[in-house]
C-alpha cells in the first residue's frame, strides 16, 4: 500500500481545495468517511487508483493509495492539493473580498491533470439542474465505472474508461436522463481522449462539438487548477457575484466587468468567497442544487 505525506508551508485544508471535484453528495469517485477522510477514485495513465486524503496536522496530510495508478496519483499529489498554487498578486480591494481573503487565507487551487474526467461531467452539467446532473453521474458511473480497489467506501467506483463511456448505448444514457445533445459531445470528447490528456490549457476545448466557455472553464478549474477561469454562462453565478459585492443581481456581462480588475484570479475570487461562506444569493422560491445552463 503506497503511501505519501505532505506538510505545507502553513495550514491546509483538503477539504475545500478538493471539493470542486464532489459531483453531488452520491458521487461513486468522491466519498468522505465517519473520520473526516477523503476517498477519491480516479483513472490515472497507468490504471485506477483508490486514494484515502487525511490531514494528521494543521499542515500535513497523508494520502495512502491502492490499485495500479496509486504510484502516479501519489507523484501528483502536490499538485492535486494545491502545492504549487500561486496567489501572489492577489490583492482585492473590495471589503467583502478582503474579508473572504482573511477567513480562508489558506485555500489552494489543486490540479488533477486530468482532463476526461473534468469535462464529461461538465458536459453532464449543462442545461440542466445540478441535482439532475449528479444523478446521471451517479447511475452511469455506478453501472459503467470499475469497483474502487482497496478498502475503499462500498458503492465506490472508478470513472469509465473512454472506451467504456463511448460504448454505453444511447438508451442508458436516455434513462440517466442525459439528452442526444449531451450524448452525442460525451461520445465526442470521449473519441479525442487521447489528445484531450495532452492539453496544457482547456483553450483548445471550445473548438469541440458541444464545448462552450462555461464547460472549458469548468475543466481548467479542475484539471489545470487555473485561477482565472470564470465560469461565465453559469445560472447563478452572476447573480451571487452581484449580490455579494454589490447588493443587487447582474448579469454575465456586468460580472466580467466587476471582476476585471481581479485577472488572474478571478476563479479564486468566486471559491473565496463560496469557501468563507460570504456569498450569498437570496432565495426566490424552492431552494434548488446549482444549476447549469452553458455549453454550447
Amino acid at each position: 500500500m503506497p503511501e505519501r505525506t505532505l506538510t505545507f508551508p502553513g495550514p491546509v485544508s483538503p477539504g475545500h481545495t478538493l471539493a470542486p471535484h464532489r459531483r453531488g453528495p452520491g458521487d461513486p469517485c468522491f466519498q468522505i468517511d465517519a473520520d473526516g477522510a477523503i476517498w477519491r477514485t480516479s483513472l490515472q495513465s497507468t490504471g485506477p487508483v483508490s486514494a484515502r486524503i487525511a490531514r494528521t496536522a494543521p499542515d500535513t496530510v497523508l494520502c495512502r493509495a491502492w490499485g495500479d495508478g496509486a504510484e502516479e496519483f501519489l507523484a501528483n499529489l502536490p499538485a492535486l492539493l494545491g502545492a504549487d498554487d500561486d496567489g501572489a498578486g492577489f490583492t482585492p480591494s473590495h471589503p467583502t473580498l478582503e474579508l473572504a481573503q482573511r477567513r480562508v487565507p489558506h485555500l489552494r487551487l489543486g490540479r488533477t491533470g486530468r482532463v476526461l474526467e473534468a469535462l464529461i461531467p461538465a458536459v453532464l452539467e449543462q442545461r440542466v439542474q445540478g441535482i439532475e446532473a449528479f444523478r446521471s453521474w451517479r447511475l452511469l458511473v455506478t453501472r459503467y465505472g470499475d469497483p474502487a480497489p482497496g478498502p475503499a467506501p462500498a458503492r465506490m467506483r472508478v470513472p469509465p474508461s473512454a472506451r467504456a463511456w463511448r460504448a454505453i448505448p444511447s438508451w442508458e444514457f436516455h434513462r440517466g436522463g442525459v439528452d442526444p445533445g449531451r450524448m452525442r459531445t460525451i461520445a465526442g470528447v470521449a473519441a479525442r481522449a487521447d489528445a484531450l490528456e495532452r492539453l496544457s490549457t482547456a483553450e483548445p476545448l471550445t473548438s469541440l462539438p458541444g464545448v462552450g466557455v462555461w464547460t472549458a472553464a469548468e475543466v481548467a478549474q479542475r484539471a489545470f487548477g487555473d485561477a482565472d477561469a470564470l465560469s461565465v454562462g453559469d445560472y447563478h453565478l452572476s447573480n451571487m457575484i452581484g449580490w455579494t459585492l454589490l447588493g443587487r443581481p447582474i448579469d454575465d456581462a456586468a460580472m466580467v466587468d466587476l471582476l476585471e480588475p481581479m485577472r488572474p484570479h478571478r476563479y479564486r475570487a468566486v471559491r473565496l468567497l463560496e469557501v468563507s461562506r460570504l456569498a450569498q444569493l437570496p432565495r426566490r422560491g424552492p431552494r434548488l442544487a446549482r444549476h447549469r445552463i452553458s455549453g454550447l
